[in-house]
């Protein structure tokens, strides 16, 4: 089985923001304390964004180790390869292009990028992972793709927490055990 896509957002679910803002990664810190700094931070581009450092360090080795293909979606484009990849941990990632204008908006409530997001996964399992999605791109998701999809919202007030990780591996077991009792004979790779 192909490795799911995770669709990943900058604001909110990797820099928390807002006056709830109560930092609450996964960092080894414990909660509420804010992880030490990336080590070069300060040399990094855009330095003299305070909301940076929000940015927890210890996010990205966590979203590789889930074992999806991770996918920039976010009004960042591609800056987050520049400035916010870097300062996690993560590689330089593909971006979502969007596209100019929204022709077709859809259903109300349906969130912008939800059409964008399922056309670029393109039949394939799928994680979204933002602050902004709503019940009706849920909804519209589950009619409109076939394959398994998890529409992951975030408080902006906290971003990703240890919560969000268990459910995203919650649900990547669930989808890896149905993609293996839906393989053909002898199309799983066995151990050695």
């Amino acid at each position: 089985m192909e490795r799911p896509i995770l669709f990943l957002d900058v604001d909110g679910p990797l820099i928390p923001f807002g006056p709830a803002f109560a930092h609450e990664a996964p960092s080894a810190a414990g909660p509420g304390a804010l992880p030490a700094p990336v080590p070069g931070a300060e040399a990094l581009p855009g330095h003299g964004n305070p909301l940076l450092e929000r940015l927890d360090p210890t996010v990205g080795p966590r979203l590789t180790a889930l074992g999806c293909r991770l996918v920039w979606a976010t009004t960042w484009m591609d800056e987050a390869n520049e400035v916010v990849a870097p300062r996690i941990g993560l590689p330089r990632l593909p971006v979502v292009e969007w596209p100019e204008s929204i022709a077709e908006a859809g259903p109300r409530g349906l969130h912008w990028k939800t059409r964008p997001l399922v056309e670029w996964a393109a039949g394939h399992p799928f994680i979204w992972v933002d602050d902004e999605i709503t019940p009706m791109d849920r909804l519209w998701v589950e009619a409109q793709h076939e394959a398994p999809a998890l529409l992951h919202r975030v408080p902006p007030s906290k971003g990703l927490t240890e919560t969000d990780f268990h459910e995203l591996t919650d649900w990547l077991a669930d989808v890896r055990r149905a993609g293996e009792r839906c393989s053909p004979p002898g199309s799983r790779t066995r151990p050695a």
